[in-house]
């Protein structure tokens, strides 16, 4: 609920939100649109994507697409749905072109059991990356199917970012994401938005290993 008041509340006040795939958001999509079913302030983007096509179940976008797009009665002022279909190399560039300098006002992150966000795994090259601003990724964990990511500069430019983590299995990384010292290891550790906020919305179980 937390995070669709304040899902609701960067739609009312306009902007740039970038949204996270899998199935932890789903539900707070789903209560945002209620809230508030005129999108018409905001452009809506993504942080990653898998390379298959939109209709796809493992679609981030289609994810977005059934549990709020969809369910709105006035739409953003855009989408940019990242093109998957056209492989991470290509698909990547042609997100850069359209992503420019924009910076979001809104980001919201998930992470993995390992620790990563968006597609950017632990200890990777990907993680190192200053000059591009989304780039092609390997998949280092299921499903296995190739990534176009936004990087650590575009993340940690955002001026909100907001993380949603659910989960027993997420609660190690969380310990070492939220209370250890930054590290490749866990790149959850190194997104943090450099001049505004980073917030932290765990369930319980994921929170377990906090002290």
């Amino acid at each position: 609920m937390l995070v669709a008041r304040r899902l609701d509340e960067a739609a009312r006040a306009g902007g740039h939100i970038c949204l996270t795939g899998g199935s932890t958001p789903k539900r707070a999509y789903e209560l945002a649109a209620e809230m508030d079913p005129d999108w018409s302030r905001v452009e809506l983007w993504w942080g990653d994507e898998r390379c298959v096509p939109p209709d796809d179940p493992l679609s981030n976008y289609g994810m977005a697409a059934t549990a709020l797009i969809d369910l709105l009665g006035t739409p953003p002022a855009a989408v940019h749905r990242m093109r998957g279909e056209l492989g991470p190399d290509e698909g990547a560039a042609a997100y850069e072109r359209e992503l420019g300098t924009t910076r979001f006002d809104l980001l919201l992150l998930g992470m993995g059991a390992d620790g990563h966000v968006a597609s950017l795994y632990p200890n990777q090259p990907s993680l190192d990356e200053t000059e591009r601003r989304v780039i092609g990724a390997e998949a280092h964990l299921e499903p296995f199917v190739d990534r176009i990511t936004v990087t650590l500069p575009v993340l940690n430019a955002s001026h909100e970012l907001l993380f949603l983590i659910a989960g027993a299995d997420k609660a190690d990384a969380v310990a070492r994401a939220f209370a250890g010292e930054p590290s490749p290891a866990t790149p959850a550790s190194l997104a943090r938005s450099l001049d505004g906020s980073t917030t932290v919305v765990l369930d319980r179980a994921a929170a377990s290993r906090l002290r």
